[in-house]
């Protein structure tokens, strides 16, 4: 039986070690490139008599789907 895949060769196992040396070196070599912040949402504050839920209609439609 023949192999599907060639085996690995030194060749290509340097020219990743390469590659990967060299994104590394980017990355250190530009440190003005700041990655964007995930945006954050305000929570909405607590209810002040406890509670908070609310039956709202895509709440409605959840339980008719879980009806038997």
């Amino acid at each position: 039986m023949q192999d599907s895949q060639p085996k690995p060769s030194r060749r290509g196992f340097f020219f990743g070690a390469a590659a990967t040396g060299a994104a590394a070196a980017a990355v250190i070599a530009l440190p003005g490139v700041q990655l964007p912040e995930a945006a954050t949402a305000e929570p909405k504050p607590a209810p002040e008599k406890g509670g908070g839920y609310k039956l709202s209609e895509h709440v409605k439609r959840y339980y008719q789907t879980t009806r038997i």
